[in-house]
């Protein structure tokens, strides 16, 4: 990439404000999930371990602007303490006077965590005076997180306004190094799975991928208005109603191109939406009013086996039914197997974020595919081909 990154840097003697994602998951204060925390470990080693001071910043949840003990950063710096060697310094405040001599005081080698940025209204702002604060509080300015980079908030981006230069993490170096890659250079066939609830969370990403991919599988409840597009039943499922139009566009556009749009052939259907709720399997016709698909059946996992099998690069995003249910998760977790499967025959596969990485974690499998990234809305962007002002705002080199 032509961004500065970390390798390029001496963080000797230098205190490095670095920007994280530990958006995490809390239950009654303690974390469930600490992938995000352990992604930036390499980040955070690389600097403590020569030499440098580190000033990490995050965000925890969606605050009202405004301190809240649900969302404090607190627990996360006792965890990041239990988990490496550096010593972690936690400031109960983000910016100002007393952040400010805590990091003075604090030795090389040291950590120094920030108190959640979204406490303060300047952050999802972008504020000048907020970004020019933070900017304080180093001499060199890293990104480490992906998830956040769609984000222009003075944390991710508006701090480089007054902080240079600005290198891109190790994390964010892996993320952009698959997708892009992926992207731009992938081995053929290519195939991307789009799955979840709703074609407008996908438009862009399924109309980018139309001019790159061999195949497109959807799955999950955007099936149901292509369905609707094709004039098949849909009885109760989800359908968005004013995208049934933009579906046969989307369908049109593949065709005219030779592309693959490759819809599940048969679903797991419910009489309410509950894990218990009478169900049965139905084909594409089948599904009557009054019911209501929550999964894939078993014809679409094996018509869909057929094409990741043959697939040399693979790009999931979604899962193929409430996966939250046990009952209706069989589908998502077939594909996390195969996907898998694939991985270990020499298959390039990058599982997109957000809900697609909670299925491949809950499956098991997070460590049998090639990468998994850690960015859900920033990922889903990136594959649409927005340009990221996370990354856009770093130096070049």
């Amino acid at each position: 990439m032509a961004k500065c990154t970390l390798d390029q840097l001496n963080p000797q003697g230098k205190t490095v404000l670095m920007r994280v994602d530990f958006n995490v998951p809390l239950k009654d204060g303690k974390i469930t999930d600490d992938t995000r925390i352990r992604e930036a470990l390499p980040s955070i080693n690389f600097v403590t371990q020569n030499g440098g001071k580190l000033v990490l910043m995050s965000h925890l949840g969606r605050p009202k602007d405004a301190p809240d003990a649900a969302f404090s950063l607190k627990p996360v710096a006792d965890h990041l303490a239990s988990i490496q060697t550096a010593s972690v310094h936690f400031s109960s405040e983000s910016i100002g006077s007393e952040v400010q001599n805590l990091v003075k005081n604090a030795k090389f080698g040291d950590i120094v965590l920030l108190e959640n940025v979204r406490f303060y209204p300047g952050e999802t702002k972008n504020d000048p005076q907020f970004s020019q604060e933070l900017a304080k509080l180093g001499d060199v300015f890293v990104n480490d997180a992906f998830g956040s980079s769609h984000r222009a908030h003075s944390s991710v981006a508006g701090v480089t306004d007054y902080l240079k230069p600005a290198y891109a993490g190790f994390l964010l170096q892996k993320e952009i190094k698959y997708l892009s890659e992926a992207i731009e250079h992938p081995q053929r066939p290519f195939v991307a799975i789009m799955g979840g609830a709703k074609v407008s969370d996908k438009i862009g990403v399924i109309e980018n991928l139309i001019s790159k991919v061999d195949t497109i599988i959807i799955g999950g409840g955007m099936t149901y208005t292509f369905y609707k597009a094709l004039g098949y039943p849909i009885g109760s499922s989800l359908l968005e109603a004013d995208k049934v139009e933009l579906a046969a566009e989307l369908l049109a556009k593949a065709k005219d191109k030779g592309v693959n749009i490759v819809l599940p052939i048969d679903s797991v259907v419910a009489k309410a939406f509950d894990n218990d709720a009478d169900r049965s399997t139905v084909g594409q016709h089948g599904i009557q009013e009054g019911w209501m698909a929550l999964d894939i059946g078993p014809a679409s996992i094996d018509a869909f086996t057929t094409y990741i099998t043959k697939a040399k690069t693979i790009i999931w995003n979604g899962p193929m039914g409430v996966f939250e249910m046990s009952n209706f998760a069989t589908g998502t977790f077939a594909i996390a197997q195969v996907l898998a499967v694939a991985t270990a025959n020499g298959a390039i596969t990058i599982i997109g974020g957000g809900d697609s990485a909670a299925a491949i974690n809950k499956a098991g499998l997070a460590d049998k595919v090639s990468h998994v990234s850690t960015g859900g809305g920033a990922s889903l962007e990136f594959l649409e081909g927005v340009v990221l002002p996370g990354i856009s705002c770093l130096s070049d080199c």
